[in-house]
């Protein structure tokens, strides 16, 4: 008796284009969150 595997499913490219939008805000999000913390202490550090 053989016993054949299932073949994996491979994934659609709009849910590969969605994951990558979804990477892409997430590090803008950071980025821009970063970039805020750093001019709040900066600003604070100066003392204007």
């Amino acid at each position: 008796m053989s016993v054949t595997a299932a073949a994996p499913q491979r994934r659609r490219v709009r849910h590969e284009a969605r994951d990558a939008a979804v990477l892409m805000l997430f590090s803008a999000g950071l980025s821009l969150g970063g970039a805020g913390l750093l001019l709040m202490l900066t600003t604070l550090a100066t003392g204007r």
